[in-house]
């Protein structure tokens, strides 16, 4: 309430209002005290000027443009109001629509207030180093390649790349997740994230215009300014209604008195009245206040929605198509087996091999060390590789200590040494499983087989219960992917997928979603690579999962998880399906409560003040309605964990 205050005496827009109501309570007094009819004109005046300045403001701008909207209802309903002698109903009219509007304004505010305060996670100034010197300056001044250091506590300025250093950094500002994420040298930091712990020096790699959180802000502001074809459809309606009312309020005005002899005065009234009531205020304001909430919910909890029509086709859903590497997977490989040959046994041949790719930088060689670090098998024993030479696609060569060895692909080194019988039936059957398979060769007189080692992408930990959800709600589920048969086969069977579609370039996934489409209705395509690039842009729903600086993600998505998290896509689903079930109740209200209103004023002779009071009550309701029921998603996700 205090806030509500501060906020109120802060806007001249609300001072406006509180003179109407002075305005109006002066004139009211003013003839109970028989005052001068100048005082009382001149107080009707200011209550008219003041509560309808917003009003015709509006007006004018719509009719410049050939347009009618409420606003000019509502000033015609009182100036009518004026013409027959009631100052007071008009005045009274004009108070309670300028304060709706006012109070809309503020709550609308709240859920922009969301995406405006991400503007104050960037620092005004970052220290560079320069020629070797630390300076001060600007963010904006900051270059590409710049180093800028930054020191714990201090929220990070630019993209960029970490340098020197090694710290935790919060990332919930553009991930949602709010667990600190470990960085050292070689791992990419955001603009806006906290670094809390370690002192680091970044290399910027964007300038801070162009940067991850920059591009957020920008596609959610643009998101709050585009329309969901619901609200497209309203705003049609609600134009040519205005019109349509009134010509049925002249109609009124004229025909009863004319043809039927029904007193003038009274029957102007009433159509003032009914002007009044039937505006379609809260059925205009029904839609977008559902939608701006629910993006700017969305893009506090790392769910970036690119227009309330993403917002709106999402909660429509028949089917999602997964890309598999890098969505359903972790995108990296794993050691899942070693099979040495015999004479050797397996913590030998993996720390040999750990010795051989330590320079190597493939994602292979990275998945050997990783391996041999969980076995605590890269102590120093003194031996070191002092020659290295790689063989792209095929493998590599380094002579460690008196020996030189092979590690690579197996037909390839089967080209200098056949396989062993016994190695042989293991490389067969570790490929019929869909893994990567490389071997390792003592390269002498004699060469000498020392065993294989096979790698598999891992499913990612969350996929197995955010795929069961899914298909709970009814949607089936497909696989893209480039990978052969064998291997999307391996991922999908424990994901219970039996829609998979291999061996897919780009421009194949794109000719799968059309027929996914055709076939269940809408569809998403969930990616997050370069390749999935086509099927993200073509895609009724296009959902990019990456991490926060993924630009192919941002640029060609429709919705972008920025936790690199698939349980996000659970939550935009709720959110989705949460706005549009508000939209709906607020539609169904507003239309409800102006045909009651409109019937009142036939069978019951509502007056004027009642009219107003619930025309604009109606409007505040939707509004409220809108923002308390999407302000909520700690509760949507208490519910979806509660019914399971």
């Amino acid at each position: 309430m205090l806030m509500l205050l501060r906020w109120w005496w802060s806007g001249w827009e609300a001072r406006l209002v509180s003179l109407t109501l002075l305005a109006l309570l002066a004139s009211i007094l003013a003839e109970k005290l028989a005052a001068p009819a100048i005082l009382i004109t001149l107080l009707n005046l200011i209550s008219y000027a003041a509560g309808g300045f917003f009003g015709a403001q509006a007006a004018v701008e719509q009719l410049r443009h050939r347009h009618i909207d409420v606003d000019l209802l509502m000033l015609i309903a009182a100036i009518g109001a004026a013409s027959i002698g009631e100052w007071h109903e008009g005045a009274t009219l004009l108070f309670l629509f300028s304060l709706s509007h006012v109070l809309q304004e503020y709550a609308l505010n709240r859920s922009r207030a969301a995406i405006r305060n991400l503007y104050q996670l960037y620092p005004e100034e970052c220290t560079v180093r320069r020629d070797g010197q630390p300076q001060n300056m600007q963010i904006h001044d900051v270059v590409i390649g710049d180093v800028v250091l930054i020191r714990p506590g201090e929220r990070i300025p630019v993209d960029g790349r970490v340098l020197a250093g090694a710290s935790a950094i919060n990332e919930a500002t553009l991930t949602g997740e709010s667990l600190p994420v470990d960085k050292a040298p070689g791992d990419r930091v955001f603009a806006g994230t906290l670094n809390t712990q370690g002192a680091l020096e970044i290399v910027a790699e964007q300038l801070a215009s162009d940067s991850t959180l920059a591009r957020i802000i920008q596609h959610v502001e643009e998101a709050q300014e585009s329309k969901a074809p619901t609200q497209r459809l309203i705003d049609r309606f609600g134009s040519r209604y205005s019109t349509l009312v009134l010509l049925a309020i002249a109609a009124l005005i004229v025909l009863p008195p004319t043809l039927l002899g029904v007193e003038f005065r009274a029957n102007f009234y009433r159509a003032m009245v009914l002007l009044t009531v039937a505006c379609p205020c809260a059925l205009v304001i029904s839609t977008p206040a559902a939608y701006l909430s629910a993006i700017a919910t969305a893009a506090r909890s790392g769910l970036l929605f690119k227009g309330g029509a993403f917002l709106e086709a999402l909660a429509g859903l028949r089917a999602v198509a997964f890309d598999k590497t890098g969505t359903l997977t972790r995108g990296q490989p794993k050691v899942t087996d070693i099979q040495p040959a015999a004479g050797t046994d397996i913590d030998e041949l993996l720390r040999l091999a750990a010795r051989i790719e330590a320079r190597s930088e493939h994602p292979l060689a990275r998945a050997i060390l990783r391996a041999a670090d969980e076995r605590e098998l890269l102590r120093d024993d003194g031996e070191e590789v002092v020659e290295f030479l790689s063989e792209p696609g095929l493998g590599v060569r380094a002579q460690l200590g008196e020996h030189t060895f092979r590690l690579g692909r197996v037909p390839y080194l089967a080209e200098d040494q056949p396989l062993p019988p016994e190695l042989t039936d293991a490389w067969h059957a570790l490929g019929a499983a869909g893994k990567s398979v490389v071997g390792i060769l003592r390269v002498g007189a004699p060469h000498r087989w020392l065993g294989l080692i096979a790698f598999a992408d891992q499913l990612r930990e969350d996929a197995i219960p955010v795929l069961r959800e899914l298909r709970a709600r009814g949607l089936h589920i497909a696989m893209f992917t480039g990978d052969s048969e064998v291997v999307a086969r391996n991922i999908a069977a424990p994901l219970g997928i039996e829609d998979v579609h291999a061996a897919l370039l780009p421009a194949d996934k794109v000719q799968r979603l059309r027929q996914l489409e055709a076939q269940h209705g809408a569809s998403a395509m969930i990616g997050e690579g370069v390749n999935d690039a086509p099927a993200l842009a073509s895609a009724p729903v296009g959902v990019a999962l990456g991490g926060a600086g993924s630009d192919i993600a941002l640029e060609s998505a429709d919705i972008v998880l920025m936790g690199n998290r698939l349980s996000l896509l659970l939550d935009a689903l709720d959110i989705s399906h949460r706005a549009r079930r508000v939209v709906m109740q607020n539609v169904v209200f507003s239309l409800a409560g102006m045909a009651l209103m409109v019937a009142g004023v036939f069978l019951f002779e509502l007056p004027l003040p009642l009219g107003v009071l619930g025309h604009e009550g109606s409007t505040l309701i939707v509004v409220l309605n809108g923002l308390i029921s999407l302000l909520l998603l700690p509760e949507i996700r208490r519910q979806r964990s509660a019914a399971h």
